[in-house]
């Protein structure tokens, strides 16, 4: 009995011996046949991967005109345990730079993370073509370094700079949030360079060497059966009109504001200029930081985009959205009119220009009656049927908030602000509930008071009466090449809360205000042969001069182009921002000026040193 057992348990032995060595070869099996990855992985501590990275994508304007392309530019790398005794004069003479530089250097690249004597380390970044030619001839004689090919952004035309953004290197935060870039890369830090980063940036590829002991490459791993090819980034064309972006650029030349036009029918952006602004080319290649510190700390403020950012009074161009909200809610009509003896007389009154009275509906837009709009204004907060202060103004704010005012319009470029449309608890914290009606408000009537609108949503506006009731969320880029289109988001018509039987009104008085004849606020943005809409503002500035202020489209029956100019610290609103509208429109829709004068008038405005005198 004691026997059997003795072999029984020889058998249990020898089986797991057996199934343990069979596991064995089949994992070796595995390893070694099947999953050659392992192989590689196993290979890391003698191979090198060099990353390939792609040249980004191309950007060009709606006429096909291009307006973003790359140059070549280099990365000098160093391999520190390779570096053997060179001269280094020759070598900062080659670089054009000091020869502490290079000195430093060798300190700088071991305070990076992830620093290895053995591995390439970046040196110097982004080499110009012409400094690599002849560094390219003499590589021989500074052993341990080595070149890497880059791409940098150009510029053919110096234009829109806050638009297009810039491209920078990327940081341990993005890093850490995103796996696909590395220590070295690039991406895209602002506008359109960055909202459109993963179309434009392509794929990177990866080239594999085998390195002998002292990391020197010996030949391509498995003759470049893991390497990779890059894949270049798309192209993007955008809406922008090149020339007419060029062209407002030159128009708000020392000056502080603001243009945006737009197409209408598509919500294409044609032009976004903030002003003062700066050359594109600054915030590429190695002075890079340097430049942009120096923008950064200019009182002008020159990086910041005007366009999506400022907040400003929308003045009398509002007038026009009370108007529509007061037909709406039938409190007035094109028939109805006031009497305006220089002002709104109730309360503290608002004070009025002179002008003939009493006005109609469209004579009110013409001449821009504060007193008008008051009465309109007052009607609705206080309609009856609502029953309270609180019920008209929530009713108000949904009308004006349908208009795309204070909310993202959605662009495709970052850092859009909402703009500001004050709330029953705004004023309820503000004067107590209970302790505010339609008169402590009644500045709203006439676009100011706590409103804040930017010039985008402005130019939104004029795109909304010139559609009649509906707009498309405005957007740069019309089409990324080799996709099924742009984001569907932009092609859906956004109605607002008002009949579009009654835009009809508003844009007869638009087109009085500026081919009416006497009275009109807007003449001088007449064409001869362009009907064009548009509506005056003068917005109060509590630091100083008033900002000129300007919606307009054209034509009227065929709108092809719909624009706001918002000029600070320039007065009325047919001084400065009407003229400079009418060009922009006249310039987009027949390519020349037939109206020399103005231009050059506009061209030479200097309005910095009146905003330096009230700062």
């Amino acid at each position: 009995m004691q026997l059997n057992i003795t072999t029984d348990k020889k058998y249990i032995i020898s089986g797991i011996i057996l199934i343990f060595f069979i596991v064995l070869i089949i994992k070796l099996f595995m390893l070694q046949i099947v999953e050659q990855s392992y192989k590689l992985s196993a290979s890391n501590n003698v191979l090198r991967y060099i990353p390939q990275y792609p040249a980004r994508g191309l950007i060009y304007d709606r006429k096909g005109n291009l307006i973003v392309y790359n140059q070549a530019a280099y990365d000098l790398m160093v391999v520190k345990n390779q570096v053997k005794a060179f001269d280094t004069t020759e070598l900062a003479k080659i670089l054009e730079i000091p020869p502490e530089q290079i000195k430093d250097g060798f300190i700088q690249i071991k305070k990076v993370k992830g620093y290895s004597p053995y591995k390439p380390s970046i040196f110097i970044k982004q080499i110009s073509s012409k400094i690599y030619a002849v560094l390219q001839e003499k590589l021989y004689q500074f052993p341990g370094f080595e070149v890497h090919p880059r791409t940098l952004r150009s510029y053919p035309h110096k234009i829109a700079g806050h638009l297009l953004g810039y491209v920078g290197e990327v940081d341990d935060e993005i890093i850490s949030k995103n796996p696909y870039y590395q220590l070295g890369d690039y991406i895209g830090i602002n506008g359109l360079e960055k909202s459109y980063e993963k179309e434009l940036r392509g794929v990177k590829g990866v080239s594999i060497y085998m390195v002998d002991v002292h990391n020197r490459i010996k030949g391509s791993y498995e003759n470049g059966l893991y390497d990779s090819t890059a894949v270049v980034g798309k192209d993007i064309i955008c809406g922008i009109d090149a020339n007419l972006q060029e062209y407002g650029e030159k128009l708000m030349a020392n000056k502080i504001g603001s243009i945006v036009a737009i197409e209408p029918k598509t919500g294409e952006v044609l032009a976004m200029v903030s002003s003062p602004s700066y050359d594109p080319e600054l915030l590429v290649g190695r002075d890079r930081t340097t430049n942009y510190r120096l923008l950064q700390n200019d009182t002008l403020k020159p990086i910041f985009n005007r366009a999506l950012m400022a907040l400003y009074p929308p003045g009398s161009t509002f007038k026009i959205v009370n108007g529509l909200v007061g037909m709406q809610e039938g409190v007035v009509y094109p028939t109805t009119r006031y009497g305006c003896a220089g002002g709104y007389p109730i309360g503290r009154g608002v004070g009025c220009h002179n002008h003939p009275s009493p006005l109609s509906f469209t004579q009110a837009i013409q001449m821009s009656c504060n007193t008008y709009f008051c009465y309109v204004f007052r009607s609705i907060i206080d309609k009856p049927i609502f029953g309270s202060v609180e019920n008209g103004f929530s009713d108000w704010k949904k009308h004006v908030e349908s208009f795309g005012f204070g909310k993202k319009l959605g662009i495709d470029l970052p850092n859009e602000l909402r703009g500001i449309v004050p709330s029953v608890n705004f004023y309820d914290r503000y004067f107590r509930k209970g302790g505010w009606n339609s008169l402590t408000i009644i500045s709203l009537s006439i676009g100011q008071g706590e409103l804040g609108t930017t010039p985008l949503q402005m130019a939104n506006l004029a795109a909304v009466i010139a559609n009649r009731g509906y707009y498309y969320s405005p957007h740069v880029v019309k089409e990324v090449k080799g996709t099924d289109g742009i984001d569907p988001k932009f092609t859906e018509k956004h109605y607002t809360t008002i009949d579009s039987t009654y835009f009809n009104y508003v844009v007869e008085g638009m087109d009085m205000a500026v081919n009416g004849g006497f009275g009109g606020t807007a003449l001088i943005a007449a064409l001869p042969k362009i009907r064009v809409c548009g509506k005056t503002g003068t917005a109060q500035n509590p630091h100083g001069a008033d900002h000129s202020v300007f919606i307009a489209f054209a034509p009227k029956d065929d709108p092809k182009i719909a624009i706001a100019v918002y000029v600070e610290n320039a007065g009325f609103g047919a001084t400065w921002a009407a003229p400079i509208a009418s060009l922009m429109i006249e310039k987009y829709l027949t390519d020349s000026i037939a109206r020399p004068d103005l231009e050059k008038l506009m061209f030479e405005g200097k309005l910095l040193d009146r905003h330096a005198n009230k700062k």
